[in-house]
């Protein structure tokens, strides 16, 4: 790869690296390490790849596939169920903006944890990342209509799981 290249790649993953970061610690449900894990992969497949770039429609909708991907794949081994730590980071580390309370980060996160991966995966690519069914779909290896009814269910299970713990923030 010449160095023109690669400074683009550079310059690409400088500009990317905070977004998949924060969509990682969607999808790990807080744990940013092995957010931090998934991004450093991520990452290191863009760059093996960067060569031939230029065939690919959306460079950073891509690098958010292969993130979804990683992190699927990931989930799939047996160590996956392994917790490290039971806390989540400190509200000060989240990312600069958010201005929402912490405590509805924190419960929604809590929530998200207890959804199945792949239930997870589809609305973080549907909500966070606002991607459309066939996108979502695309980056999932299913079909549009999987994609929907994953939806459905998954927002079924977060309103169940939640059930009336998020009328106190509605006010903010």
């Amino acid at each position: 790869m010449g160095q023109g290249r690669r400074d683009g790649f550079r310059e690409f993953a400088a500009g990317r690296s905070g977004h998949l970061y924060r969509s990682a610690c969607l999808l790990t449900s807080g744990d940013t390490h092995l957010a931090e894990d998934l991004v450093q992969e991520t990452l290191g497949r863009m760059y093996l790849l960067w060569g031939r770039i230029s065939r690919i429609d959306n460079p950073p909708a891509y690098a958010q596939t292969v993130l979804v991907r990683a992190f699927l794949t990931h989930q799939r081994r047996r160590s996956a169920g392994e917790r490290p730590v039971g806390e989540f980071p400190e509200p000060g580390a989240a990312p600069a903006g958010g201005g929402a309370d912490p405590a509805l980060r924190l419960t929604l996160l809590e929530a998200l944890g207890r959804l199945a991966p792949k239930d997870r995966a589809v609305l973080v690519l549907r909500f966070w990342e606002d991607r459309s069914v066939e996108e979502t779909a695309d980056a999932m290896n299913s079909s549009s209509a999987a994609v929907r009814t994953r939806t459905t269910r998954a927002l079924a299970r977060l309103r169940d799981q939640l059930g009336g713990s998020l009328t106190e923030f509605a006010d903010l």
